[in-house]
């Protein structure tokens, strides 16, 4: 087992071995470096670019709507008036699916793909995303469900308002874009 003292003579000696490397004092390539930099012309400074004024915009949020409420809006008389007669309605309690935000002329059929022995639309939104849907599934603003996908076109069966207090079905097909 070493002693501590011979332990710390070791230490002793390789830092003083390092110092002694450090204490070099041949610069000569440093100082021809910078003595080459201080004697290229000195250049101009560029001065800054022009700040440019930008005028005040002030937001006036008068005759906007709220960006707050959803766009499209149901009035909950109709619903109630109707359900009492018990006749078609919309089911207001399901939650909504991604394409049932956009108004089917905003909605593009651009091709299929089957995925175990199941035929999916490819549907095109107006923010160019494109969403995989099948039979079952909700599209558009009048509360669409998909009945039917073929190669060439989605057929829907959407419910609208009718007159007030009552809802009639109506079918629709979003067709193939070549």
């Amino acid at each position: 087992m070493l002693n501590f003292k011979v332990i710390f003579q070791i230490n002793n000696c390789w830092c003083l071995f390092l110092l002694t490397a450090c204490g070099n004092n041949n610069f000569t390539d440093l100082n021809t470096y910078i003595a080459t930099i201080k004697a290229q012309p000195k250049s101009a400074i560029e001065s800054l670019p022009e700040t440019k004024i930008v005028e005040a915009f002030v937001f006036n949020p008068e005759g906007l709507r709220d960006p707050f409420k959803p766009l499209v809006q149901i009035d909950q008389n109709l619903l109630t008036d109707f359900s009492a007669a018990g006749g078609i309605q919309p089911d207001i309690t399901r939650r909504k699916e991604d394409l049932e935000a956009f108004s089917l002329e905003a909605l593009k059929m651009v091709g299929t793909l089957t995925m175990k022995s199941i035929l999916w639309a490819l549907v095109k939104a107006d923010d160019g995303t494109i969403h995989r849907v099948q039979a079952g599934h909700y599209m558009g603003k009048n509360f669409g469900k998909i009945t039917s996908i073929s190669i060439d076109k989605i057929e829907l069966m959407e419910i609208v308002p009718d007159k007030p207090g009552s809802w009639r079905e109506q079918q629709t097909s979003l067709g193939l874009i070549e």
